[in-house]
């Protein structure tokens, strides 16, 4: 079992910046890899970025260059700092965990990214 915490959300303008972090309890020591993904209403969870055991960083188009994925491997804390955030940024951001063999998703509650234009 992995508990994930989030915070770091909040309201931000246009062109602002925020960094949401994702810390993480239990077994952590099964975690293949974590990432953040994103859902605004009426659309599908969208992975975001993720980074595994080994460090390997990944990103959606979408938030190629403006989002950084990075983790405090002794705190069990994942971070994603959110540069240049833009109106169509605005959702509710998940942390997720891969986990063990079978690669079982865990997720965190969420916080509410608001960009205001």
């Amino acid at each position: 079992q992995v508990q994930l915490v989030e915070s770091g959300g909040g309201l931000v303008q246009a062109g602002g910046s925020l960094r949401l972090s994702c810390t993480a309890s239990g077994s952590t020591f099964s975690i293949n890899r974590m990432g953040w993904y994103r859902q605004a209403p009426g659309k599908q969870r969208e992975l975001l970025a993720s980074i595994s055991r080994g460090g390997t960083t990944n990103y959606a188009d979408s938030v190629k260059g403006r989002f950084t994925i990075s983790r405090e491997t002794d705190k069990n804390t994942v971070y994603l700092q959110m540069n240049s955030l833009k109106p169509e940024d605005t959702a509710v951001y998940f942390c997720n965990a891969v986990v063990g063999y079978r690669e079982v998703d865990y997720w965190g509650q969420g916080t509410q990214v608001t960009v205001s234009s």
